[in-house]
């Protein structure tokens, strides 16, 4: 089967500073350790992206592009670094799918807390546009999705969303049957927000030791 060439994947992650990074596990973790597990998070999603050898793979960083893990993660893999841009979660992203398909005919963009996102899916995800579905969206357990893949770029899909609640999903999927769309979905997954989270990470010891 031929595998896809030309499908780009952004992982989009917040450095990895105690205090700010995944605040919401602090109470469960503290701050040192909940920067830690995103530094690991952020380093499986990159290692995966990778893997899956679809094209090329950047990391889109949040304040910015300077802290240690992620120039180490550059010196490791073959990625590019980019600073996120845009006043919310949807201009960043918007940004980010404009710059690639901008480019490359399909482009996959993930966020970097979901362990279960392995290079199988951005696989499974890419082949999908490249047999002609216009999306790809990877739910998430929460009501989100963890991964989406764009033939073209329309910023309705990242506009005005309620990020962060338990709608996102359900509104991506109006959005996108008002487009006359049509999309592929992955089975759900879990992502790592809360301290109800933590329990999806029980077999994964690369993160949690």
């Amino acid at each position: 089967m031929r595998q896809p060439v030309t499908v780009e994947i952004a992982v989009f992650s917040r450095a990895p500073v105690p205090g700010r990074a995944k605040r919401r596990l602090i109470p469960a973790l503290g701050e040192e350790g909940a920067a830690d597990l995103q530094r690991r998070m952020t380093d499986r999603a990159v290692a995966a992206a990778v893997a899956a050898r679809t094209g090329r793979v950047s990391l889109w960083c949040t304040p910015d592009c300077g802290h240690p893990s992620f120039r180490g993660l550059r010196l490791r893999y073959p990625i590019r670094l980019r600073m996120q841009e845009g006043r919310d979660l949807g201009e960043r992203m918007g940004a980010a799918m404009r710059h690639m398909l901008a480019r490359r005919s399909c482009a996959l963009l993930a966020g970097s807390d979901c362990p279960g996102l392995g290079a199988g899916e951005f696989r499974r995800a890419a082949g999908w546009l490249e047999a002609g579905a216009d999306a790809v969206l990877a739910p998430a357990l929460d009501g989100g999705y963890v991964l989406i893949g764009l033939r073209r770029y329309e910023a309705s899909l990242f506009a005005g969303m309620d990020w962060g609640t338990e709608r996102v999903l359900s509104e991506t999927r109006r959005r996108l049957r008002e487009l006359g769309w049509g999309w592929r979905e992955t089975e759900p997954l879990p992502d790592i927000d809360r301290p109800s989270d933590l329990v999806h990470l029980e077999l994964r010891r690369d993160l949690l030791s």
